[in-house]
């Protein structure tokens, strides 16, 4: 099995974590990025069998798709022994809103942000931020006193916790007002496929003069 993944990918740290989270062997390739064109030019098998030219993408033998979601799908049913989705059917179908949640929902905010930085005042990043802030909200509201988004860990929290660290790359970082939700992020910080993940990140922020998040600095070597 190969994915294709790229440094600075949410979606594709998010294919990563669940490989890793379910202990399948995998060959990483990492598409190559530059700060100043991103990913141009585009792995050629990312533009041979993804339409949107994006990562990531996973080879497995004949088998050939693109998108995150449809790529825990088939881990989740090639390795079904270490679950990622709820079993229960009313649980899993929350798990699941919750993870189109921050892809459709949180992360076009975030994605909004992007180019902003530098004019935290302009209308459209404090729309952005706003935005942030509402998701942020709901999940606390989400989360209650539990340990993890759906109750039990699953796709949701690895797919909440890409989207919240570029949040904080990007000016809309979790606050104080959403104590369930940072003491969430300090578990999933911690665990080992989260940490492998995360931290490969960080140390590529590092490498190229990008500010690392707070909750990741103790993951930078």
């Amino acid at each position: 099995m190969r994915i294709i993944s790229g440094p600075l990918s949410m979606f594709g740290a998010k294919v990563e974590i669940a490989a890793h989270e379910k202990g399948i062997d995998f060959e990483l390739v990492m598409a190559p990025f530059d700060p100043q064109r991103g990913y141009e030019p585009k792995h050629p098998d990312v533009l041979r069998i993804n339409p949107k030219r994006q990562v990531p993408v996973l080879i497995d033998g004949t088998l050939e798709i693109f998108d995150s979601t449809q790529i825990f799908e088939y881990l989740e049913d090639l390795q079904p022994d270490t679950p990622l989705w709820p079993a229960d059917a009313r649980v899993r179908a929350m798990a699941r809103q919750l993870e189109h949640t921050s892809d459709e929902i949180y992360f076009p905010h975030i994605i909004r942000l992007m180019g902003l930085e530098a004019m935290p005042d302009d209308p459209a990043a404090r729309a952005a931020r706003e935005g942030a802030s509402q998701c942020y909200r709901y999940m606390e509201r989400v989360i209650g006193n539990r340990e993890f988004l759906a109750g039990s860990y699953s796709y949701a929290d690895i797919a909440f916790y890409m989207a919240q660290l570029f949040g904080a790359r990007k000016g809309a970082p979790m606050t104080a007002q959403t104590p369930n939700l940072l003491a969430w992020r300090e578990r999933m910080t911690a665990r080992p496929a989260v940490r492998k993940v995360a931290g490969a990140m960080a140390a590529y922020l590092v490498s190229i003069g990008y500010p690392v998040p707070d909750f990741l600095q103790g993951l930078v070597r």
